[in-house]
């Protein structure tokens, strides 16, 4: 009896030192589904509000990302913030940050809509790039966000802040792969590099892993396997397997879900008897729609909530909020000074090494953050570089991070293609090629064209590119530009004053151009240029009348200053552009007169003028979020002003002809309009953009400027010129209409009004870019 008395208190006691509440430890795996996986936020969200332990974490895909984002030591509402800003939509879309979109260092803007890599080995075998997402600012991203924890746990997985495991695929043999440890941003990015859709990259041991809801969507026995908790909470936003085929809604099924036959799908008895099973409502959307972050998050956390009576009822066991904060801060304090100390490459020959590495500049004896970044998007901008992927491993030796570069595949030939179709005959077709070969410089052969009706031009150009501490390059270039002025009046409007006018140029000059930071560029350049101008002086001429022609011959020479954070090349919303230059020019003008030139004889005059040209335009863009994600509404505005030594030429009409243009408008260059010539004008404008639906935006712009000491005719002569009055009036243009992005080029129908009595309303309407080659003198 004594016995049976002692065995009973020592149940007793041991059931009070080690009971099961205190011993209990909860697995809480995460599927893949796109953008479905961002409701893993939500229901993280639950979780910790109602002090659920989380022990370990097992995901895939984009369960595999948010699971990192916690296991490194980021709480739900910091993941919750970094998935609601507007700079995510750029990570998961492919596209560049704003202030990354030009890279003035390696090319300028052109009208291509089509952008191809490809590259030609030694036996002339051609490889095209495959056209998945864009993955150069999401692999960097991860990388830098990723990085501490890895330090701080020794890239053992099991050291995070909370112990973590994600799955991918071996596709090639269907093997399961999980990732236990080694680089946090590797693992991730191998369990979401889906087929078709993101590229794989190849790991430290030289195989391509992807996304691992090939083989496993829903991981509960990956987390059976190697934590063994006692209760498994699975959170699923893939993919559930039917119990007995569907006949009544299997095509709509297969249409709406064609993922389902490629990934694996969700048991929902994987969690076991005491575990709970969360399947977020996520009818109506699909992998894609990541604009819908607002939304997957709540509907997250409703899922999570209508199961939270079941998950408090069978985890009894609860996580001290104060102590669970002050662990996340302790872990995230032990991350290492984010100092790097060096740059390596791998997967290129040692002279293409060494010009990778000279990219990234230095601040004192290590290099800072913003040095990595701008040395990083420098690189993966240069064309010749292609699969170019950022590794960051701390050194403990060194007492600094290391950036690993590897760039295995190279793309040394380039194909642009482009088109814009008006309604007015302006419409062409552009085609540009570029060639690449890297030795210890770069060398980069480059041409391209258009073809149309206005417009007809070509560049070709020969660059050497030296990167450094101030990257600099050499190009000697060549430009012809061809315009044809007749009949681009267009619906609504009267042909201008003169239709018949044809300007043509012809410059060949050496650029010498440094760049110290991404977004801006200085330019040295100087060369020779002829410009042609031929040109009628009557509004009416029969199809046999001989036009004028006033020629300029000579040398120029110009300093440039260019600085561009434009989210787009056209209608951009957001971002700045500032442009300056000093232009010197000495040349001599031969001016052949034609039939309608009267009795004016012909003339050689030297000429020898400086031309001044200021710039800038911004956006201030307000992004208002709703349910189907964020809209902009931005204000901009603009000013320019030009100031020229350039004096009188020949006529009236060539005066103008050689004069510089304000250009407001996208089809300004198409007209020909008197009021907006002059040897020095001062422009501001306001603009006004606001999102309708989707990308289509609303976009109303005016303008006003005035000409200093335009050119007028003179009175006894009509064909020649003279200096007006010291300031004309100011001249008022205006255009709204309607602006949607495609993936061809903006699509825009606008209704314009200019001051000019030849044209002053008129309706325009394009597709693709309206961007025209710089004239010789510009």
């Amino acid at each position: 009896m004594r016995k049976t008395y002692y065995r009973l208190f020592l149940v007793l006691i041991s059931t009070f030192i080690i009971s099961p509440v205190s011993a209990q430890k909860v697995g809480l795996v995460l599927s893949g589904g796109g953008a479905k996986g961002l409701a893993h936020v939500g229901v993280l969200k639950q979780l910790e509000k109602n002090r659920i332990p989380i022990d370990y974490i097992v995901g895939t895909s984009m369960g595999a990302i948010v699971g990192a984002l916690y296991a490194a030591g980021y709480s739900p509402r910091e993941i919750e913030e970094i998935v609601l800003k507007p700079e995510f939509q750029n990570w998961v879309s492919g596209r560049p940050p704003e202030d990354k979109v030009y890279n003035y260092y390696e090319a300028e803007p052109t009208p291509a809509a089509l952008h191809l890599r490809l590259a030609i080995d030694s036996t002339l075998k051609t490889r095209v790039s495959a056209p998945l997402v864009n993955d150069v600012t999401l692999n960097y991203v991860l990388s830098t966000m990723l990085a501490p924890a890895g330090a701080i746990s020794g890239y053992d997985f099991n050291k995070l802040m909370v112990p973590y495991r994600s799955v991918a695929s071996e596709v090639f043999t269907r093997e399961k792969v999980v990732q236990r440890g080694g680089s946090l941003s590797d693992a991730v990015r191998n369990s979401m590099s889906f087929p078709l859709a993101f590229r794989p990259i190849r790991g430290q041991d030289g195989r391509y892993l992807f996304d691992g809801a090939v083989v496993d969507n829903f991981p509960t026995g990956v987390m059976r396997q190697e934590f063994k908790p006692d209760i498994i909470i699975g959170v699923n936003v893939g993919d559930v397997a039917f119990s007995k085929y569907p006949k009544e809604k299997d095509d709509a099924l297969l249409t709406s879900t064609l993922l389902f036959l490629g990934s694996n799908v969700a048991d929902t008895a994987s969690v076991g008897r005491n575990g709970i099973f969360i399947q977020p409502d996520l009818d109506g959307i699909t992998a894609a729609d990541f604009n819908k972050v607002k939304q997957l998050v709540q509907l997250g956390e409703q899922a999570a909530e209508r199961k939270m009576e079941l998950t408090l009822s069978r985890i009894q066991r609860r996580e001290d909020t104060l102590a669970l904060q002050q662990r996340r801060r302790a872990f995230q304090e032990l991350a290492p000074k984010p100092e790097f100390k060096q740059i390596t490459v791998q997967g290129l020959p040692r002279e293409q090494q060494e010009f990778v590495r000279r990219f990234f500049r230095k601040t004192g004896t290590s290099y800072s953050p913003g040095d990595i970044e701008e040395g990083y998007y420098r690189l993966v901008n240069n064309d010749f570089f292609n699969n170019v992927y950022p590794r960051i491993r701390y050194d403990q030796q060194q007492k600094g991070y290391v950036l690993g570069i590897d760039a295995r595949q190279n793309s040394n030939l380039t194909t642009d293609l482009g088109v814009l179709l008006s309604t007015r005959s302006m419409s062409n077709f552009y085609l540009g090629l570029a060639y690449r070969y890297l030795n210890r410089y770069l060398y980069t052969i480059r041409g391209d064209v258009t073809v149309g009706r206005f417009y007809n031009g070509t560049r070709g150009s020969f660059r050497v590119s030296v990167p450094g501490r101030i990257p600099l390059y050499f190009e000697p270039t060549v430009t012809f530009n061809n315009f044809n002025y007749q009949d681009t009046g267009g619906l609504l409007g009267t042909a201008a004053q003169n239709t018949q006018l044809q300007q043509r140029d012809v410059k060949a000059e050496l650029k010498i151009g440094f760049s110290p930071n991404f977004r801006s560029r200085y330019t040295l350049s100087g060369g020779v240029f002829t410009n042609r101008d031929r040109y009628a002086n009557t509004d009416e001429i029969s199809s046999n009348a001989l036009l004028d022609q006033d020629r300029l011959d000579g040398l120029t020479a110009a300093f440039h200053f260019e600085r561009n954070s434009l989210n787009l090349r056209q209608y951009a919303v957001s971002g700045r552009r500032a442009d300056m230059s000093l232009r010197g020019v000495a040349a001599r003008e031969a001016y052949e007169p034609g039939s309608t030139a009267g009795e004016l004889p012909g003339r050689n005059r030297n000429h020898q003028f400086l031309k001044l040209h200021l710039f800038n335009e911004q956006y201030f863009t307000f992004n208002k979020s709703d349910s189907v994600g964020s809209r902009v509404h931005a204000w901009g505005y603009m000013a320019e002003i030009v100031a020229t030594t350039q004096g009188r030429f020949a006529t009236y009409r060539a005066s103008l002809t050689m004069a510089p243009a304000f250009l407001p408008l996208p089809d300004s260059r198409t007209l020909f309009l008197d009021r907006y010539r002059g040897t020095a004008y001062a422009a501001t404008g306001l603009r006004y953009v606001k999102a309708i639906a989707g990308s289509l935006e609303w976009r109303t712009e005016a303008y006003v400027h005035a000409l200093v000491r335009p050119f007028e005719r003179e009175p006894g002569n009509a064909l020649l010129a003279r200096r007006g009055t010291v300031v004309s009036r100011p001249y008022l243009t205006a255009m709204t209409g309607f602006v949607y992005q495609t993936p061809v080029g903006p699509a825009a129908l606008q209704f314009i009004r200019y001051d000019d009595p030849n044209y002053q309303f008129g309706v325009f309407a394009h597709i693709g870019y309206v961007l025209f080659r710089d004239r010789s003198l510009e």
